[in-house]
């Protein structure tokens, strides 16, 4: 019997979740007998709310923001990583002439960022040495980009070709399509080692899923995590299938998937280690939305590490 799934994607347009979009669009949930659907549903503390609410059955989005609908890790677990490592870029508008990890560029500036993806710039701006609020660094959502059905990084690319910004904290996408045309510079990499080496763990992009979802369907929830895995393994073995995904998805922007696709597969394992939970629950902690050291195991369903890749 085949069962269903719904995942909650908070950007579709976007290398960020692209290994749960391949596994749905070149059958890997379904070599798993599972009808898997996905639903863009942003920004990402939207999605989780659906998730605590039970409108969907999987969250494909940023880590540590299951926090913004599971207080102290209750009533949820991440099931694997999609990749590993932080993955928003900083760009600026090019005309300010940013060099690569050349922070002092924010000062005085707006950076476009969702809320809860702009609190990884924010406190690594704090871990650089700068103060957003001395160094007046407006963090703030562009215009338009809160409604529900968003994707965020081809919205903020449009907003600082508008100048309706100075810069963007988001997905590779956008940064993409922001340097090639010339309107942006890349100023951040943190998985390619800019930034304060930890910033690498302040979160990355998993799948998520309630207590009671893993409890009463735990076949489902393991093969989620195979389709993932075996999604991965496409991508990396043949990464040119990215362009049959992409357009499907985003058939405007399918032109990019590929590179941005091959760029990426050195990230594509889906282990969740120790390490990382550590150092997630500290920039939580940090960040104030998270006020207890919660174990590993709250955190990660490890019922299902052998079916992880490193």
């Amino acid at each position: 019997m085949t069962s269903k799934l719904k995942i909650a994607i908070p950007d579709l347009i976007s290398p960020s979740y692209f290994p749960a979009e391949a596994a749905v669009e070149l059958g890997c949930f379904r070599e798993e007998g599972i009808d898997a659907e996905l639903e863009l549903i942003s920004p990402v503390e939207r999605a989780y709310a659906a998730l605590r609410d039970g409108a969907v059955d999987i969250v494909a989005g940023s880590a540590h923001s299951a926090l913004s609908a599971f207080p102290r890790w209750q009533g949820a677990k991440l099931l694997c990583a999609q990749s590993q490592g932080m993955y928003w870029f900083l760009v600026m508008r090019s005309d300010l002439g940013a060099r690569r990890n050349e922070l002092g560029v924010v000062k005085g500036r707006r950076i476009g960022a969702a809320p809860w993806v702009g609190m990884g710039l924010r406190h690594l701006l704090v871990e650089s040495g700068m103060d957003p609020v001395r160094d007046e660094v407006v963090i703030m959502p562009t215009p338009g980009s809160l409604e529900a059905k968003v994707n965020f990084g081809v919205a903020a690319f449009q907003a600082l070709e508008a100048r309706l910004i100075d810069g963007f904290w988001a997905n590779g996408m956008g940064a993409e399509i922001a340097v090639r045309s010339g309107v942006g510079t890349l100023v951040l990499d943190v998985r390619r080692g800019d930034g304060p080496p930890h910033a690498y763990n302040f979160t990355m992009a998993t799948l998520a899923a309630t207590d009671d979802f893993i409890a009463s369907r735990p076949e489902a929830a393991a093969g989620a995590v195979r389709a993932i895995a075996a999604a991965n393994r496409k991508l990396i073995e043949y990464p040119a299938r990215a362009q049959e995904v992409g357009m499907k998805l985003f058939p405007q922007e399918a032109e990019y998937i590929v590179e941005l696709i091959k760029r990426d597969t050195p990230f594509y394992q889906t282990r969740l280690s120790r390490e990382f939970v550590s150092g997630m629950n500290a920039f939580a902690r940090n960040v104030d939305i998270l006020d207890v050291d919660v174990p590993y195991e709250s955190v990660v369903a490890e019922q299902f590490s052998q079916w992880w890749t490193d």
